[in-house]
């Protein structure tokens, strides 16, 4: 079975695939933390970041359509900020009352919401782009080559290899499934909803027995075979000046986009 839809690299002949990937890791994450640092409000600071955003989007030569769906995945952190307009001290713009309970809305509490709405959905982009861009294990060889922990690495690598094991192991179930499963013309397919969902837990546990099990076995293979935790590849590719000069410019433009965010935030 094929699984190869879980991985989000996308090869094209683009700029930005052909940067390094040790530029294109430390970019995102100083992309990542202006982001986080821009301070609340600062439209134009967030409107800034993100047509930097997209026009590297676009040079990457994938659908932005690609991107934005893809960029869904905020809506959890999303969700964790709605409480702020209710709970968050400021000027009330608008009360209701749903029951005995009232409701106030605070301008400041708004403003928080939706900063952390684009920050997320901004932030959430860079990293879809990083992913699509270069492949995995390029990525993990960045980390090491820019001094992340080789334990942290590790942990990155097998988490990654170890979600395609759980995905053939539910395909293989899903197989298995549809051929004991027939539909006879006239009669309802499948029971109540409680009996689907026992049948759909009994799965879920099915799948993480075999899944356990199976990375076990992976990962005593890896041992056999001298893994002792340490991510080893090919040598990279020698750091040319043309990449320092990227990332010098790259870091340049973060931080004025920063500068330029806090003083709009001092003195509006």
């Amino acid at each position: 079975m094929h699984i190869h839809f879980l991985d989000p690299y996308h090869p094209h002949p683009s700029l930005i695939h052909s940067l390094d990937g040790r530029v294109k890791l430390i970019l995102v994450i100083g992309f990542v933390l202006t982001t986080s640092l821009m301070p609340a409000g600062v439209w134009a600071g967030y409107l800034l970041l993100y047509a930097l955003l997209i026009s590297a989007e676009i040079l990457s030569e994938e659908r932005l359509r690609y991107y934005l769906s893809r960029a869904l995945i905020s809506i959890p952190f999303i969700l964790a900020a709605l409480p702020l307009p209710f709970t968050m001290k400021g000027s009330m713009i608008a009360q209701f009352q749903i029951g005995s309970l009232i409701l106030t809305v605070s301008q400041e509490g708004l403003v928080r919401l939706i900063s952390i709405t684009l920050k997320s959905w901004i932030s959430v982009q860079a990293a879809i782009l990083l992913a699509v861009s270069t492949p995995f294990p390029d990525i993990l060889s960045a980390m090491r080559a820019v001094g992340v922990p080789r334990l942290l690495v590790a942990v990155f690598g097998l988490m990654w290899r170890y979600l395609f094991v759980f995905a053939d192991e539910a395909l293989h179930l899903i197989q298995a499934r549809a051929s004991r499963s027939s539909k006879l013309e006239g009669y309802k397919e499948g029971r109540s909803v409680i009996w689907r969902a026992n049948i759909a837990g009994g799965m879920a546990g099915n799948l993480f027995i075999r899944g356990f099990e199976r990375a076990d076995r992976v990962y005593m293979a890896m041992v056999s075979r001298g893994y002792d935790g340490e991510v080893r590849t090919l040598h990279l590719p020698a750091w040319k000046k043309i990449n320092t000069l990227i990332l010098v410019f790259g870091l340049l433009v973060y931080s004025l986009i920063l500068l330029l965010g806090n003083l709009i935030f001092y003195f509006r």
